[in-house]
């Protein structure tokens, strides 16, 4: 895996059912390295620290072989990387082998998986259409946060290196089903909510869904 574009956003304001609601969903790619602290990556703007920042979901990254989907169900938008408000883009990155609690070198980082990206109504925003959060869940394949075990610079052409794993942990595509299914494996969720690694967010969610 390797990083093709790193990408942050400036805020903006959009109207959202009749108020002002600020967002950094509209990322666009730079050329500088971007500095991946503890809770966030430097120079991004993170708005709501409700859902998105902190120790858990320091920074997000999205395949760039998504993209290819996506761009066929809307041709006209004004395509870049960043899209999907991924801090990386990165090539070659499988959520269905990833798995939580796995650990990369990239950079000068070290990163740990801890939860797929539960869509919200500013990816709808983005793409002009609400009708994409459900899509994005239909689709399947989330795109991963992660935590940064070490802090560090990352840039454009860095390769993600497995330096652990976490082998009998949940898979990103596993996590990702048990969040929306309306069948729950009791098994696997069991398995999710023991799982130090995953985040702590995350284990409320599917708490709150099935206990």
């Amino acid at each position: 895996m390797k990083i093709i574009s790193t990408n942050i956003a400036k805020p903006q304001t959009i109207i959202w059912r009749g108020k002002e609601v600020s967002t950094g969903i509209y990322k666009y790619p730079v050329e500088n390295p971007l500095f991946l602290g503890l809770e966030d990556v430097k120079n991004d703007h993170v708005i709501d620290r409700r859902y998105h920042g902190g120790k858990d979901k320091a920074c997000y990254l999205y395949s760039e072989k998504h993209y290819a989907y996506w761009k066929n169900l809307y041709p006209t938008l004004d395509w870049q990387w960043g899209m999907f408000g991924e801090n990386l883009t990165v090539e070659g990155l499988d959520e269905t082998q990833i798995r939580i609690g796995d650990i990369f070198k990239v950079g000068e980082t070290k990163i740990q998986v801890t939860q797929p990206r539960q869509p919200c109504f500013k990816l709808g925003v983005r793409f002009g259409t609400q009708k994409m959060v459900k899509q994005f869940v239909e689709y399947g394949y989330a795109g991963v946060y992660v935590r940064i075990l070490k802090e560090g610079l990352v840039k454009k052409w860095d390769t993600l290196s497995l330096i652990e794993q976490n082998a009998k942990a949940l898979t990103i595509k596993e996590i990702f089903i048990l969040l929306y299914t309306n069948e729950p494996n009791k098994k696997l969720i069991e398995k999710a909510l023991n799982d130090k690694n995953l985040a702590e967010s995350c284990k409320k969610d599917l708490q709150k869904k099935f206990l």
